[in-house]
């Protein structure tokens, strides 16, 4: 299908472009930006008079719950879900039932999603068999099957000498170890911020300590090895400063925030609300204000939705029972927004969190328009108000702190190879 984009607004943080200009789409690629290519005849014309358009957005971690985790969510759904929130390229995390350890299982979940073509997905396999911290994967397998990258999830991993022997491995081959940093026995029975909050609500808590301590071990190992570190979830103002010192002394290392972080604070609990029961905790406001300001200088390279769709019964119970997580891939783009905005943050420096940055992550030609790659686009009104209801989101999993929300950005349309796979009404 030949697709002609008028009218809109094109920002492409990769190149720095912010400026009117066409797009021309052919064959599932960009063949042209501007000028017509000679012979050029669209089978569809979009209007984007008042849009911007920007890459499809890639996001780091994007819980599908497929293999085992069905009644939470489906493929089908959470697909739909990436696809209206115009993200076209997803990382998803191995924490499935079986875990991503196994080949098969990798090359069932890239079958599956490449049928729904709703948008790239990128296994990142299991570090250890059955994350049981124990025995290392067969990570050259499981990479030839399609991961990109070794994650441990939010399983505990407490062999440190393993740890070692993974990152060795890694350096070895270049393969990408992405870590969320949590020392699992300071962080046993958490389920909020060591403050004052928690000390108030009677809440087990969870201090930066548990963060830092584990920074430190994975830092100190991967300067050791070489190894190339994804910092995954990163929640604090200590963490970021070590991930800032780690960059200035040249570690392969790199982080993500999730958008939630960037926006709440412990102070968002109120009354004990289920939806605020993340991994790691929100922490204080002074932390949030950190994480903002390190996304803003580069610190951090990108912002992710860690969207956990978690069963409705599984979040209406007390908060220390209820289930971590929260749904975010359709809240992505108009919270990244929300940031730029109160930032007063250039547009695209903002969207570069969510575009070329976790692209580069990832190693994948994601997250930059030009002539002659894959036309994978995000179609979206800057100034259209939403309200966030259950009833408004395609992902099955409702679960979220921002119900009832009114925010601004809305999706108008998402291609993915040059094929629209979500188009607002």
């Amino acid at each position: 299908m030949k697709i002609h984009i008028k009218n809109g607004r094109l920002i492409d943080p990769a190149t720095g472009t912010d400026a009117k200009r066409d797009v021309y789409i052919a064959a599932g690629k960009i063949v042209a930006l501007g000028n017509a290519p000679s012979g050029f005849t669209a089978n569809r014309t979009i209007d984007a008079s008042g849009l911007i358009v920007c890459p499809g957005l890639v996001d780091l971690a994007v819980r599908l719950r497929e293999p085992g985790f069905e009644y939470m969510a489906t493929l089908e759904s959470e697909m739909q879900a990436a696809a209206a929130g115009g993200v076209t390229s997803l990382a998803c995390p191995p924490d499935t039932d079986p875990p991503l350890d196994e080949p098969g299982l990798v090359e069932m979940l890239k079958f599956r999603a490449r049928n729904l073509n709703q948008a790239h997905v990128y296994p990142v396999g299991a570090l250890t068999v059955g994350l049981k911290g124990t025995h290392l994967t067969e990570m050259a397998e499981l990479t030839d099957a399609g991961c990109v990258a070794f994650s441990h999830a939010d399983a505990p991993l407490t062999d440190t000498q393993l740890l070692l022997r993974a990152m060795q491995y890694a350096a070895t081959f270049d393969f990408a170890v992405w870590l969320r940093p949590q020392d699992a026995g300071l962080a046993r029975g958490g389920v909020a911020h060591d403050g004052q909050v928690a000390t108030r609500l009677g809440l087990a808590a969870i201090p930066v300590c548990a963060e830092t301590i584990a920074l430190s071990t994975i830092l100190l190992l991967a300067r050791e090895t070489g190894a190339r570190i994804h910092l995954c979830r990163v929640s604090s103002a200590e963490g970021v400063d070590m991930v800032r010192q780690a960059k200035a002394r040249g570690l392969k290392v790199s982080c993500d925030v999730a958008i939630h972080h960037a926006h709440l604070s412990e102070m968002d609990i109120g009354y004990f609300d289920p939806n605020c029961n993340l991994t790691p905790p929100l922490r204080s406001q002074r932390d949030r204000d950190a994480l903002r300001a390190a996304l803003g200088d580069g610190t951090v390279d990108a912002l992710c939705s860690d969207h956990t769709p978690v069963d409705e019964d599984a979040k209406q119970l007390p908060f220390g029972e209820a289930e971590t997580g929260a749904t975010g891939v359709e809240l992505l783009l108009p919270l990244t927004l929300k940031w730029i905005e109160e930032a007063k943050l250039p547009l695209a420096q903002g969207l570069a969190r969510i575009t070329s940055g976790p692209a580069r992550v990832l190693g994948v030609s994601a997250g930059r328009l030009q002539p002659g790659v894959g036309a994978d686009l995000c179609i979206f009104d800057p100034a259209r108000y939403w309200k966030v209801e259950p009833a408004a989101l395609k992902s099955q999993g409702k679960n979220t702190p921002f119900t009832g929300v009114e925010i601004k950005g809305k999706v108008s349309y998402t291609l993915v190879d040059g094929q629209i796979v979500y188009e607002s009404a």
